[in-house]
């Protein structure tokens, strides 16, 4: 249990969202802020599927944060949930990180989330990622820029993949949360349950090693997971589900090939996260049309009942 009485009028507690088009960092973001990896980061569009909700609790109080999917023009059903839960989300927290890209050129997409953004009354963080990327100088440029397009409570530069003013980020979220009993025990990192979190991490090895066209296609669940009686192993099985039958071909590779490579890289990570050994079978089956199917989406934990 914490130590922090969380009666104290002391620490402050509240929740934040990042938001952004695909790609921006978000989930890199994050997983800097709390200090450990929880969303998966691949440089493919649409990783992060679900509303993943992370916690960091310091002395000061305690940031729920959810890390939602990029918002976008949705192309299927699968789009369509993903957009929506980035949307609700703006409503329902007290605090909005916007990532973006290092750019002068504003395009469509941005334009898009200003125009979201416009209609809620929450504080919007502005938050410049990649800055290691670029020059020093450019970077009021860019800022310019963002404050013709929407008035923001603050603007803050950072590199999430070098951790540059990535504790003025939550400085700063502090800032604009009120006081009050945290939500969670201290010791608290993530409502995630285990297995949602080991079908991530296959995912997310997935789509490091397959070709583009293939992951948009691609969803995890785990079959079983359980714990030796020695307590010293756990044994995972793990489906990895594909859209077409030429896709299965590609996952499982010549004579095995893909599918160990994608086994052996997920079992490391997956040893590394629960501090024991792992053994994990992976199978590969075909769901045509998956992304547009309610029954498949709900199945794969995409739609909630409501």
């Amino acid at each position: 249990m914490s130590d922090i009485n969380l009666t104290e009028s002391n620490v402050k507690s509240g929740f934040a969202t990042l938001i952004g088009r695909p790609n921006v960092g978000k989930s890199t973001l994050m997983n800097r802020l709390i200090g450990q990896k929880i969303a998966i980061t691949s440089h493919k569009p649409q990783t992060t599927r679900n509303r993943i909700q992370t916690v960091y609790t310091d002395e000061r109080g305690q940031i729920v944060f959810l890390d939602t999917p990029g918002i976008h023009k949705a192309k299927n059903k699968l789009g369509e949930y993903m957009v929506n839960v980035a949307e609700k989300t703006l409503k329902e927290v007290d605090v909005i990180l916007w990532l973006v890209e290092p750019t002068t050129y504003i395009g469509a997409g941005e334009q898009h989330i200003a125009e979201q953004l416009k209609k809620i009354s929450t504080p919007v963080i502005l938050v410049i990622n990649k800055v290691d990327t670029v020059k020093k100088e450019e970077i009021l440029t860019f800022i310019d820029a963002y404050r013709k397009i929407y008035d923001f409570a603050e603007i803050i530069p950072v590199s999430a993949l070098k951790g540059t003013n990535t504790d003025d980020v939550l400085d700063t979220i502090f800032k604009y949360l009120t006081y009050g009993p945290m939500f969670y025990d201290e010791d608290t990192v993530t409502d995630q349950p285990m297995r949602q979190i080991v079908a991530e991490l296959i995912r997310e090895k997935a789509l490091k090693c397959l070709d583009d066209e293939i992951p948009h296609g691609i969803a995890v669940y785990i079959d079983q997971m359980r714990e030796r009686k020695n307590g010293k192993i756990t044994d995972i099985d793990a489906t990895i589900v594909c859209e077409r039958e030429s896709h299965k071909g590609i996952i499982i590779g010549k004579q095995g090939a893909m599918l160990k490579k994608i086994g052996s890289a997920a079992r490391y990570e997956i040893e590394q996260m629960m501090e024991q050994q792992v053994n994990l079978k992976l199978w590969v089956k075909v769901r045509k049309e998956w992304r547009d199917s309610d029954i498949q989406l709900k199945n794969f934990g995409y739609i909630n009942e409501k």
